[in-house]
């Protein structure tokens, strides 16, 4: 109680600074009848109120004969203090008989008078406040000093509470139903998954040993077009949900992938890369099988530059597509199919700062939803189709949108730590999505359709896994020495400085290594730049002290393979991830696989390192730039195929842009969960471990190397050197 009183107090305490040293006083002896006559006090404050213009003494006087039915000892008290003052005003009249007569200021009385309503006023309400508080249980504060509410208990009503005006309730986001499906990666190998709306078991649709991605629903919702490379090259299919039946769409040597549907179901849109056009475009072809043969596929862009990703509207006469543009940047086109002039496309998006990508056409043609990255974060945004000017709005933080089947609210991805969220949101309710789908592997491409999963293909539980692939990647063959530290392993015919790395993490490397073989038809990392550091390795200006080559759990490729021609072996192709930049590693894969066999085009432009030399102030600054075109051919993502066997790339120091050994490209580590300290441990005494970091004079021996003699140093012929480090 003492605690609310407080509270209260502390509000009013401006008015209690004018209260006089007697109303203190006053105050004590009215709280000595406070709880008997309280009603007293009403009728005191009332007479008080019609009469304090001329009459405050009178109004007194009631007051304290009130007090004095109430409480004898009141009465007392009140007695002793009319005798002082009855023998202060008769020294006052001796005085006054001695001294000149002074006339009064009349406002003085009135000020007085004022007070005394003031001070009786402060005491009622207070008087009011005690009781009512009084009459409640009183809590203790919670431990700690926290708050109820953090206890769980229900938040106070506010004093004065704002008004908040009748809301239309947020619509649940999966209320369409229907069924999702996506690619899932697992195992370094790309499958089709599909879930029901609202359900929490996905069922496996393809399970070939080769990867299929890209699912787009039929209109009906009954088959699924696809992409898959289980023929050799990557070509189109339709899978026929209910049998499983799969027919093989497009014959052509090339590329195509990422297919669309017509709004009446009979065609499909497509990128296609050939041999003759050496660039990625948009294509349409029938969706039936023996149209599809006999007819071919119809080219509808030409422009240099990768065009990718198509949407076919609702109303069947437009393709919404992503194009690069020389000279420019990403973003969104829309293509009418009555007048197919990439002259007169609209730039939807039109952001040269900003690369936008996975165009979705909402149900009613209106709007069409996208993904882009600003500032670092990736999210996804909605523009009305009429509106190229207007602002995007900002539905939630993913990428790869696609809409319920009514238009009311999209479903996107969301990847961290290598698993994927297909999050469910609605347009203007961003921070309210629902989690749709929780998936512990990489996702992509999802797609939504208002039509059921066949009840004999639900339970049947789905395709069953192919045990081809559903096995680990690899084995990791570990043992610890006689000391309890584990050692080094060598690395089988590989060419490095230190061809050795931690025994933990050797196993990794070695799958690694075969699967980049026979994804780039040659032994791309069969030579390193680097592997194993012994402590007595100073690192470059620009890279870190705590590096993992030196816990023997990272390796690094040839840097100078960026520079080596046109097109590059090597390209990167930079990523600005919230604050840091991290690098995406494309290899290209051998001469003799160049006809679609291995790899993929690029779908990205890569970055410059060599501008950086180039003499352009700009360049200089900002690292490089983007290159002018995107090379020609088919690569692999060595970063993706690294990270299906845990080893991660390297984030680019703050100084990579003026800092040629901060850049970072080219070194990927495997950390196992593990602190660098931690790792360090695993090879060395924590004494050894203080000594390098201290940096002392005496360097400690590094970790006895394995009794096999490594493979003979291969001669390598020699790499260009990188231009500004001539």
């Amino acid at each position: 109680m003492l605690l609310r009183a407080f509270r209260v107090t502390d509000r009013l305490g401006n008015a209690f600074l004018r209260v006089n040293a007697w109303a203190a006083m006053a105050l004590a002896e009215q709280l000595a009848a406070f709880r008997h006559g309280l009603i007293g006090l009403f009728i005191a404050f009332w007479h008080l109120v019609t009469g304090f213009l001329g009459v405050g003494a009178l109004i007194a006087q009631k007051t304290v004969g009130a007090a004095r039915t109430t409480s004898r000892t009141a009465q007392q008290a009140v007695e002793v203090a009319s005798a002082r003052r009855e023998a202060t005003m008769a020294q006052r009249a001796v005085d006054a008989d001695l001294k000149p007569t002074i006339a009064k200021d009349p406002l003085l009385t009135q000020n007085r008078n004022l007070t005394v309503f003031a001070v009786l006023l402060l005491l009622v309400l207070l008087t009011f406040v005690v009781l009512q508080v009084g009459s409640r249980d009183d809590k203790p504060i919670p431990a700690g000093g926290l708050w109820p509410e953090a206890q769980g208990t229900t938040p106070p009503t506010a004093i004065f509470p704002t008004p908040i005006p009748t809301a239309t309730p947020v619509p649940d986001p999966l209320r369409e139903g229907g069924s999702l499906v996506y690619t899932l990666r697992e195992n370094g190998q790309e499958d089709l998954w599909v879930i029901g709306v609202g359900e929490s078991t996905p069922l496996r649709l393809t399970n070939d040993p080769a990867d299929d991605r890209d699912p787009a629903w039929s209109p009906d919702g009954t088959r699924v077009a696809f992409a898959s490379h289980r023929d050799g090259n990557w070509e189109l299919y339709i899978l026929q949900v209910d049998t499983g039946a799969i027919t093989r769409m497009t014959y052509t040597p090339g590329f195509e992938g990422a297919p669309t549907w017509s709004p009446d179901g009979a065609y499909l849109a497509y990128e296609g890369y050939t041999p003759e056009s050496e660039d990625l475009d948009i294509y349409i072809i029938s969706a039936d099988p023996g149209r599809a043969s006999s007819e071919g596929a119809l080219r509808v862009t030409y422009a240099p530059g990768p065009d990718i990703e198509p949407a076919w509207s609702p109303d069947g006469r437009h393709v919404a597509y992503t194009g690069w543009r020389t000279g420019g940047n990403q973003d969104v086109y829309i293509l009418s199919l009555d007048n197919p002039s990439e002259n007169v496309a609209v730039n939807l998006s039109h952001t040269p700062d900003i690369n936008e990508n996975y165009p979705s056409w909402s149900p009613d043609g209106s709007t069409i939803a996208y993904s882009a990255i600003v500032n670092g974060v990736e999210g996804v945004y909605v523009k009305p189709v009429q509106q190229p000017d207007a602002e995007p709005i900002l539905v939630g933080r993913g990428r790869m949108p696609a809409w319920a089947p009514n238009g009311s609210s999209l479903v996107y991805t969301l990847d961290y730590g290598g698993q994927t969220q297909i999050i469910a949101g609605t347009i203007g309710s961003f921070g309210a999505a629902t989690d749709a789908v929780a998936l512990s592997r990489p996702a992509t491409d999802p797609d939504w359709t208002r039509t059921a999963l066949p009840r004999p293909f639900i339970e049947s539980g789905g395709v069953l896994a192919n045990p081809d692939v559903s096995a680990p990647l690899y084995e990791e063959s570990e043992r610890r020495q006689a000391n309890g530290l584990y050692g080094l392993a060598p690395l089988n015919n590989v060419t490095a400085p230190q061809p050795y790395l931690s025994d933990r993490v050797n196993d990794a490397f070695e799958a690694l290594r075969l699967r980049v073989l026979e994804k780039a038809g040659y032994d791309v990392l069969g030579t390193l730049e680097d592997a194993f550091w012994p402590q007595d390795r100073p690192p470059e200006p620009g890279e870190p002290r705590q590096n993992w080559h030196y816990a023997g759990r990272a390796f690094s490729i040839d840097r100078d393979l960026v520079y080596a021609g046109f097109p590059p072996p090597v390209v990167v192709i930079r990523e600005d991830v919230e604050v840091d930049t991290y690098w995406r590693v494309c290899v290209r894969v051998t001469d003799e696989a160049q006809d679609g066999v291995l790899g993929e085009p690029l779908r990205q432009m890569p970055w410059d390192l060599t501008a950086r030399s180039s003499g352009d102030v700009v360049d200089y600054e900002r690292g490089g730039t983007l290159m002018t075109e995107i090379p020609t051919g088919y690569y692999i993502d060595l970063t993706q195929l690294a990270a299906d066997f845990g080893w991660q790339r390297v984030p680019a120091a703050r100084t990579w842009q003026y800092n040629f050994g901060a850049i970072q490209f080219w070194e990927f580590h495997k950390t196992g969960g593990l602190s660098w300290n931690d790792a360090m441990l695993e090879l060395y005494t924590s004494g050894e471990l203080n000594d390098f970091l201290s940096e002392a004079t005496h360097i400690p021996p590094p970790p006895p190397l394995p009794t096999e003699s490594p493979t003979p140093e291969i001669y390598r012929s020699p790499t260009p050197i990188p231009p500004d480090m001539q």
